[in-house]
């Protein structure tokens, strides 16, 4: 006999996007004949893989020394380890927009696609990162985040998100970079959902500017990491994917200032990264990243 399945808690973020939908549908896994989507070959695709898990594996081992190091080459350890694992799973990045400058604390608010925000996001933009508590379960990649300072939200026990904001005030307060997915659930990329006002209480509490981000992929559902997907089905996609390119595109800082209250921060944070969805074209598979933020391509990705 079968046991029922709980619903959900009503508060509970949701998206419809699942991987059988259109919206998110996934390239099939066939070689190309013509008839299924093109793939990379099975041995190059596991030689990614295990280069993109070793290296994931070597942030485990840095941590102790990393934590010896200074803030500043703390952060920077952290962003080029960040864009090795990207580049090991066959990923190529590209930065646009200029980056705020170092050493101030900022809420980083993102739209949410995949597991592979993660370091993206890190790639550009290190700090502690905010993420739902199944995520420290996930092998390999759950140990290393609880190591890497993240914040869990237990999306289930509302009574303890308060705890959560003040933990991200306090590292606001102490000059740090928070990173966040305010939607509170990944979607394909096609659509998105509205952001959860709780954490920009942070930012309010603390005067920290928010500085949205866009991520997106090309091609869109090979990254989308929804529903009910398991995440080594999503690792084999990512890897199998010629040509997999990920932008994150930095959006002009929101100060506090003209947005005191954390209704009002939250809807300028979606205006600004649902309104550059809209109006941007997608970039080039080719395109990669500049080190130069004057001279970053303005083409980006819709996620």
């Amino acid at each position: 006999m079968n046991r029922a399945v709980p619903a959900p808690p009503p508060w509970l973020p949701t998206a419809p996007c699942t991987p059988g939908r259109r919206c998110a549908a996934h390239p099939d896994p066939a070689p190309a004949t013509g008839t299924g989507a093109r793939t990379v070959s099975p041995p190059l695709a596991c030689a990614r893989l295990a280069a993109g898990l070793a290296t994931v594996l070597l942030g485990v081992a840095l941590l102790p020394a990393a934590a010896l190091l200074p803030a500043a080459g703390r952060l920077a350890l952290v962003r080029l380890w960040a864009r090795a694992v990207v580049r090991a799973f066959g990923v190529r990045l590209a930065v646009t927009g200029v980056r705020p400058p170092a050493g101030g604390p900022a809420l980083v608010v993102a739209n949410h696609v995949s597991w592979l925000d993660i370091p993206v996001v890190a790639a550009v933009l290190p700090g502690r990162m905010v993420a739902k508590r199944e995520v420290r379960g996930w092998p390999v990649l759950g140990p290393l985040a609880a190591l890497g300072g993240t914040l869990f939200i237990d999306r289930d026990g509302l009574r303890r998100l308060p705890g959560t904001v003040r933990e991200a005030a306090g590292a606001l307060a102490a000059g740090g970079r928070v990173v966040a997915f305010p939607e509170g659930s990944t979607w394909c990329g096609r659509a998105g959902g509205r952001f959860r006002r709780a954490l920009f209480q942070a930012a309010v509490d603390t005067g920290a500017d928010v500085q949205p981000v866009r991520i997106g992929y090309r091609p869109q559902g090979a990254a989308a990491y929804v529903g009910e997907d398991a995440l080594g089905a999503s690792l084999w996609r990512v890897v199998r994917t010629p040509d997999l390119a990920a932008e994150i595109r930095i959006l002009d800082p929101i100060p506090v200032v003209r947005h005191p209250d954390r209704r009002r921060l939250a809807a300028a944070a979606y205006r600004a990264v649902a309104s550059d969805s809209a109006n941007r074209p997608p970039p080039s598979v080719h395109h990669r990243a500049s080190s130069n933020p004057a001279a970053a391509s303005s083409a980006r990705t819709p996620s």
